[in-house]
């Protein structure tokens, strides 16, 4: 029985590189895709920028003629910035865009002749809870990834006619490098009370006590060698339990709640 072709974006660290071993682990057979060189057993480096129509184009392609098609696609390179709305520069804030969300969108257009081709393919895209939840002095973060959230919702209808589903994952606080590469601003910070500084604290202690990458990589790999899930899919019992909670409370309130948390 042929193994399952596996592309993993950002598969060079964090929970990509988790994500890519628990599906090698699997049977998998395993491709991660990232700008930086890497070398993991069992897993094939291809040299990719996301961000970088051409250079996904051409992952996907060689991937697909050495293989014989692409059965999952795996989104998850990405970075955070932070700070305050008023004090981001637009170019800053375009980049989260252009990594978090076109990334996606380039990888997801680059794969789906493949798997269009084939009848069948999984694309699985790494969102946040912070989508369903946004929160503030991480604005462009939350925003990004509730853009994929939506992004995902209209592709899987427009996809299954042709055997193809697609699923965006909602992690919660995850103990990875991406805390201490995130781009930090506190710029305005005083004019803002320090309530830049004392929330983006908070977010990395949340972070740094969070579920390991590895958990979270044998999660996601779970979910996608799953043949059907729903289009959204959070980690963990209890971000499922607060995701859920979130859509019975009145959204002003849910919202206040975030702001206690976050923006004190």
């Amino acid at each position: 029985m042929k193994t399952a072709v596996v592309l993993v974006t950002g598969g060079s660290s964090g929970i990509g590189k988790e994500t890519a071993l628990a599906l090698s682990r699997a049977g998998c057979t395993v491709y991660e895709g990232s700008r930086r060189d890497s070398s993991i057993k069992g897993i094939t480096h291809i040299t990719l920028d996301v961000t970088d129509e051409a250079s996904a184009q051409a992952a996907a392609r060689t991937v697909a003629e050495k293989e014989g098609g692409i059965d999952i696609l795996i989104n998850c390179a990405g970075f955070g910035i932070s700070g305050a709305v008023e004090f981001t520069r637009l170019e800053d804030a375009r980049r989260q865009m252009d990594i978090n969300f076109f990334g996606t969108v380039n990888m997801t257009k680059a794969v789906l002749p493949y798997m269009r081709k084939a009848g069948k393919g999984r694309i699985v895209n790494i969102s946040s809870v912070a989508a369903a939840f946004p929160i503030p002095f991480q604005t462009y973060y939350s925003a990004s990834k509730a853009a994929i959230n939506a992004y995902t919702l209209a592709l899987s209808n427009e996809v299954k006619a042709f055997g193809i589903t697609a699923v965006a994952v909602q992690p919660g606080d995850i103990k990875t490098e991406f805390t201490a590469s995130r781009a930090k601003s506190a710029e305005g910070d005083a004019e803002y009370g320090g309530r830049i500084s004392r929330s983006v604290s908070k977010m990395e202690k949340d972070e740094e006590n969070g579920m390991s990458a590895q958990k979270a990589g044998c999660m996601i790999a779970g979910i996608a060698l799953k043949k059907k899930s729903g289009p959204v899919c959070t980690l963990g019992l209890s971000y499922k339990v607060l995701c859920l909670a979130g859509r019975l409370l009145p959204l002003s309130l849910a919202n206040k709640i975030i702001g206690s948390m976050y923006a004190g």
